[in-house]
């Protein structure tokens, strides 16, 4: 089932708004009005910030990949929990991806200051609680120093940066990969969630596969996969592993966001 707010929702997942808090239909900040986003963001005091990535995802993906399924993820997310989505960080740290062509970077220190000015933003709004949902493996070390020097900044707020598979086991995420510390990039995994929510986007007569290998090190793409995808088995993917896997992602994702928004602060007299 697809909503009017453009995110796939099943059954399940809308049965599971009645227990977590939402109402079904996600709270998307750029469309509401101030008094709106600001009575919205008030309710629980907490706000999503996806943040994705500009760049190549094989022959047969978009350059968006990371954008439209970390994007999709929050969007579920905040119709389980009524937490609001505020629009995507659309750019991420890529550069590593070489040569091939599209692909558009930030460097590390200017992902960290975008989302140090964008809490900050929010923070001066009265908001406290900030989760920093995220679609591209390659942020993550922004991501975790903005969150550590922002709770260093704020002794009053809460930030943490999350995949949107982290909520569950790394081995259970049905990539077909087999090395690498399953690392995923235009594989079975992605092409098959972009195939139950943006089927129109993906170009299937072009799908190519490629072997992982184990390796210590981490490389530019360019320098490991001649047409840019990491994994194997892409021309088996289906719309409905897509949907299985984003399904279990908001779900999980979303039972932990409901219960994290009102967990209680640490009390400071506390000692063991």
């Amino acid at each position: 089932m697809q909503n009017s707010s453009n995110v796939v929702m099943g059954q399940e997942l809308l049965k599971a708004a009645a227990e977590l808090g939402g109402s079904g239909q996600p709270l998307r900040w750029e469309q509401m009005t101030w008094p709106q986003a600001h009575a919205a963001a008030s309710k629980l005091d907490a706000v999503i910030i996806p943040v994705g990535a500009i760049e190549q995802h094989g022959p047969h993906l978009p350059l968006a990949v990371d954008t439209l399924i970390g994007e999709a993820v929050a969007l579920a997310v905040s119709a389980l929990t009524a937490v609001p989505v505020v629009p995507a960080l659309t750019y991420g740290v890529s550069a590593s991806h070489g040569h091939f062509g599209g692909t558009i970077a930030l460097r590390p220190e200017t992902m960290i200051h975008v989302v140090e000015d964008v809490i900050d933003s929010l923070y001066e709004r009265g908001i406290r609680q900030f989760i920093l949902l995220n679609g591209h493996i390659w942020n993550n070390g922004a991501l975790d120093v903005s969150a550590e020097k922002l709770r260093v900044r704020h002794r009053d707020a809460r930030v943490r940066a999350l995949g949107y598979v982290t909520m569950y086991p790394g081995p259970e995420v049905d990539g077909h990969v087999r090395y690498g510390r399953a690392l995923m990039h235009a594989n079975y995994f992605e092409t098959s969630v972009m195939l139950h929510l943006y089927p129109e986007l993906v170009r299937m007569e072009l799908a190519t596969s490629h072997r992982d290998v184990d390796s210590f090190w981490d490389y530019r793409m360019d320098q490991v996969s001649e047409t840019g995808v990491w994994g194997r088995d892409v021309a088996e993917s289906t719309a409905a592993h897509g949907r299985s896997e984003f399904e279990r992602c908001v779900l999980t994702t979303a039972r932990a966001v409901a219960a994290a928004v009102r967990e209680p602060w640490p009390d400071p007299t506390h000692r063991p």
